[in-house]
């Protein structure tokens, strides 16, 4: 998800409701269907300013790293071990890589020599990722990174040559079937595997429960299949997308679990899912505004738990003669 800047030109606040105030771009709605701000999914001017705040992406960090599914690390590995010997190790693409979150997750758990090619729209987010990019494996082996600035949606088999693994996170929800088609055609192409992880379920349990919860939950899932994209559904989808090109899917899911010890992402996550359920709905808004009044003042005083729902998927593609 992404969202507007709440500043004026010259940086003073805009006049905005509760659910909108002081949200990092990112944690809110979207500005228009089909934008995350560090993926170009439709035209759009080279000169467009990113709307992805690192700020968002770094306080969300720990909570996906804590999410992230081990169980899919053993097939992944073992599958990796089972690929042909090269000079430089594993090549792995990292798709939408943000402030590089899932190399410094994934690389130090990976065995062996790791080559990384950074992918993103923002020039900007691509250079943090690629400074604070790990330089170990988990055995000790070198690992080496590069940066590509471009389209997900035009994501091919030959621009996946020589790779290794595919990864992602928080991707998949915001595509379109057509586009998750594309993303299984090209690793199917490439013969490599794929892990997509921290794609949305479309369900949220907040302590304690309130009448509003189902509502909100209702107008979020709707805001996040706006356009055509996946949203909650993305995961089923892109499953299928793979199997139809014969690859082997695991799925397991990868719930933040935030508490009294995570209350800044708590809040910014909560501001955000009222304002999507809101932009969608606009007639919950009085409603929504004493809710998110209530959640946020149970955030401050460390009584708020909140369990958001996800989902990682393993692609196993049927290895190409002639793939890494």
């Amino acid at each position: 998800m992404t969202n507007p800047a709440t500043t004026t030109r010259h940086g003073g606040p805009l006049p905005a409701r509760p659910g909108e105030r002081d949200v990092i771009p990112g944690a809110g709605p979207a500005h228009r269907p089909g934008e995350r701000a560090t993926l170009r999914l439709r035209d759009a001017g080279d000169d467009e300013p990113a709307r992805y705040a690192p700020e968002w992406l770094q306080l969300r960090e720990p909570a996906d790293a804590a999410a992230r599914s081990y169980g899919l690390l053993d097939p992944l590995r073992i599958r990796l071990a089972d690929l042909p010997r090269r000079t430089g190790g594993l090549v792995v693409h990292d798709i939408g890589c943000g402030t590089g979150s899932m190399g410094r997750w994934l690389a130090p758990r990976l065995d062996g020599a790791q080559h990384w090619v950074l992918h993103d729209r923002d020039p900007y987010l691509l250079h943090f990722a690629a400074v604070a990019s790990p330089r170990s494996a988990a055995d000790g082996s070198h690992v080496t990174v590069e940066t590509r600035r471009g389209d997900v949606a035009r994501l091919t088999p030959d621009a996946l040559s020589g790779a290794s693994l595919v990864t992602a996170s928080a991707l998949l929800d915001v595509l379109t079937r057509e586009e998750a088609g594309a993303l299984a055609a090209a690793c199917a192409g490439a013969g490599c595997p794929a892990l997509l992880t921290l794609s949305v379920a479309g369900r949220v349990e907040l302590t304690a429960p309130h009448p509003l919860d189902r509502e909100i939950t209702e107008a979020f899932n709707a805001h996040q299949r706006r356009g055509g994209l996946l949203g909650p559904d993305a995961v089923t989808v892109t499953a299928e997308v793979f199997a139809e090109h014969g690859a082997t899917v695991r799925l397991r899911p990868s719930p933040w679990r935030l508490g009294p010890g995570q209350a800044a992402l708590t809040e910014q996550w909560l501001r955000g899912w009222v304002g999507a359920a809101v932009e969608e709905r606009p007639e919950l808004a009085p409603r929504a505004d004493a809710y998110l009044a209530e959640r946020l003042a149970a955030c401050a005083a460390g009584e708020l738990r909140v369990v958001v729902h996800h989902s990682d998927l393993l692609a196993l593609c049927p290895p190409v003669e002639g793939a890494a």
